[in-house]
């Protein structure tokens, strides 16, 4: 498994308050039960803190799913 999902595993099971919560690159809003958009935005603060990087609104908005985010956030701790 990628290092980035398996530090986003813990912080995906705080956020949405499901300790069986197995996250994979597609995983979405939408087949995961609980991540509405007030979870999103706890989600989207946590990551940004626990990577200390942040993403731009309009970057949001065109991630599908958790791959979509990793692949992101790849980019932005290069920089």
């Amino acid at each position: 498994m990628n290092e980035i999902l398996d530090r986003l595993q813990p912080i995906f099971r705080e956020v949405l308050e499901n300790d069986d919560l197995v996250i994979t690159e597609m995983s979405s809003a939408k087949n995961i039960e609980n991540w509405d958009s007030l979870a999103h935005i706890n989600l989207v603060s946590v990551i940004e803190q626990e990577f200390k990087i942040r993403f731009a609104l309009g970057e949001l908005e065109t991630l599908n799913n958790v791959g979509d985010m990793i692949e992101l956030m790849k980019k932005k701790m290069k920089r």
